[in-house]
């Protein structure tokens, strides 16, 4: 009976020994609980995921909500973990801190959006993006800026201008920052066609669809391959890869026909061309001039 306390006694302090140093080598505690929030987010949220092809609301809730809870018991943690060194330090240099904030604002601001990209992940070398009314796709992204080729995509044209756009990195926090990339292969490429008389169309877009349908008919089946993966990944409902036509008007009386195809990225002009060439001659012979 002594010797079960004494080995009991013996087993208690050499966890409590056991915490003590722990708590003492702090950047490894740090390391270890980061290490346990990011394997506990993970399997949570592949619980939450499970096998769904689509994401409800309530599932998008509940990853939103997960990740910002395990951020913040984390940032928590290492707070009160690290809270005697951080008051120290920030007392030692904080007349020095706000001196260098005013001065370097533009290049805080760079720096941290580039802790800001890398964290979201939000674009890698060779996406195409958008941030605010720059296209480009990414050549080069560092610390303080991100080197992108500009692509007429705001004109429809999907194609290189040979203008070469340094993006400071501050820009990620005043602009959204939408990636493009499925872009790259195929794009919903949507124009419409103005007709100034008020006539009947309807009765035109049948013949119009049926050649719609024989210019895409060379890649429709690829697209529709596509489409099912840009959705598996992004995991929503797309519009779906078929052409969709629909008739608009304007307080004026003119008429506007509006299409959408989804096709690849170097045909998208060449189709819409075709596509208003065959519009013009169905309505020309539909309704000839006086």
């Amino acid at each position: 009976m002594i010797e079960f306390e004494w080995g009991s006694v013996g087993w208690k302090q050499a966890l409590l020994h056991g915490w003590q140093l722990l708590f003492e080598h702090k950047l490894l505690l740090s390391v270890l609980l980061i290490g346990v929030a990011l394997m506990a987010r993970k399997v949570i949220l592949s619980r939450i995921r499970g096998d769904a092809m689509f994401l409800s609301e309530d599932q998008r809730n509940w990853i939103s909500r997960t990740k910002n809870v395990s951020f913040t018991l984390v940032a928590l943690s290492i707070f009160l973990l690290w809270k005697s060194e951080i008051s120290e330090f920030a007392l030692s240099v904080a007349a020095v801190a706000v001196a260098l904030v005013v001065a370097s604002k533009e290049i805080i601001l760079c720096f941290t959006g580039s802790i800001q990209r890398a964290s979201s992940r939000s674009f890698r070398i060779g996406d195409w993006i958008e941030v605010g009314h720059n296209c480009g796709e990414v050549l080069e992204h560092t610390l303080m800026a991100t080197v992108v080729q500009e692509i007429d995509l705001h004109h429809g044209q999907y194609h290189f201008t040979g203008k070469t756009i340094t993006l400071p990195n501050s820009l990620f926090f005043t602009y959204p920052v939408k990636n493009l990339n499925f872009m790259k292969r195929y794009v919903y490429h949507d124009f419409f066609i103005v007709v100034a008389k008020f006539n009947n169309l309807y009765p035109l877009l049948p013949e119009l669809r049926q050649r719609i349908d024989g210019h895409c008919e060379d890649f429709i089946e690829v697209a529709r391959r596509y489409n099912g993966v840009i959705e598996k990944h992004a995991g929503v409902d797309l519009p779906g890869p078929d052409p969709h036509i629909h008739i608009s008007s304007r307080d004026t009386g003119e008429q506007i026909l509006h299409v959408m195809l989804f096709c690849p990225t170097e045909q998208a002009n060449h189709l819409e061309q075709l596509i208003r060439a065959d519009f013009m001659q169905i309505y020309g012979d539909a309704y000839p001039q006086q």
